[in-house]
């Protein structure tokens, strides 16, 4: 029925909104904007009415979550880094109906997900960020989902995406893209450098690390890659734990991916940490390389609807 036409590994750095303001910083990080407004651009040519952001800015501690509210307007300040996103204005319409759906599935697979549509909660700046570059005209519908998940399993996170894309090409009528919001490695700079290290990786060691992974994503070295994606996330201080990127490559297919990464945004610093902005063709899968559900396999597990 509908189709996932997109996949996207983006970065969300506030950088981009201090760029376009007057001072020192401006038009500094004009590449990541045009990156995101090139991914737009494909997008609108490929008939996405919906975008869905695995958003590493939203922490959660037990289960997933959908945020699915009809619409959303405001104004965001960053409690992280108040003096580069302040007093930010956003609007975009919501997908409930597709939120709920996502959800439905994603649990009939073994992933205790839960979708809000009545709410008020906001969006983070990881889904912010790339909207305001992608979709100022509101012409996308957004969803966003937790992705800074602090005790879960990067296997329940691929199963995720996976059944996120069996929702839409099986019960949705409509075109989608998914979108990982998140660095590479994400080690900001300690406190007092952060000026010297605004353009600048926090160490060689994880400068070396992302660019050796982003030539196996060049190369569709997926097998290897998610058999290191656990100690990667955990050792090049990954974003999030590095499960919108499981999110992600689970919604491609996982191991058995067999596409390639274009990279739209090269690889740069920012704060410490390494970002870009990168494609992932969608190709047919099968499903076979999907990770089992971890956490609802566990002794003593129950699902927390049967408990609040």
């Amino acid at each position: 029925m509908g189709k996932l036409a997109l996949a996207a590994k983006i970065t969300h750095v506030p950088s981009m909104y201090l760029s376009e303001l007057d001072g020192p910083r401006r038009g500094t990080r004009r590449d990541a904007i045009d990156g995101h407004i090139e991914i737009g651009r494909r997008c609108r040519e490929l008939g996405v009415d919906t975008i869905v952001v695995f958003d590493t800015h939203w922490l959660v501690n037990a289960n997933y979550h959908i945020n699915c509210a009809p619409h959303f307007k405001g104004l965001y300040t960053s409690n992280e880094l108040p003096h580069f996103i302040s007093n930010m204005p956003f609007e975009f319409p919501g997908n409930p109906a597709l939120g709920q759906l996502l959800a439905k599935v994603c649990n009939e697979h073994g992933v205790e997900t839960l979708a809000h549509h009545a709410t008020t909660l906001a969006p983070e700046y990881g889904t912010l960020v790339p909207m305001r570059y992608m979709n100022a005209d509101q012409h996308f519908k957004v969803i966003s989902v937790s992705a800074l998940c602090t005790v879960h399993y990067l296997n329940d996170s691929a199963r995720l995406g996976w059944a996120m894309r069996r929702a839409i090409e099986e019960h949705y009528d409509g075109t989608v893209a998914f979108f990982a919001s998140g660095s590479l490695s994400h080690r900001f700079a300690q406190n007092g450098l952060a000026p010297e290290y605004a353009f600048k990786i926090w160490s060689p060691f994880l400068e070396h690390l992302d660019r050796r992974v982003l030539e196996m994503w060049e190369a569709g070295q997926w097998k290897d890659f998610c058999e290191m994606l656990p100690e990667y996330a955990v050792k090049g201080h990954g974003e999030g734990m590095m499960h919108d990127t499981a999110m992600m490559l689970g919604a491609l297919g996982w191991s058995a991916y067999d596409g390639a990464a274009e990279i739209v945004t090269p690889y740069f610093g920012a704060s410490g940490t390494g970002q870009l902005n990168a494609v992932f063709p969608v190709t047919p899968q099968d499903g076979h390389a999907i990770p089992a559900a971890q956490a609802s396999r566990a002794d003593g597990y129950t699902s927390v609807a049967t408990r609040l």
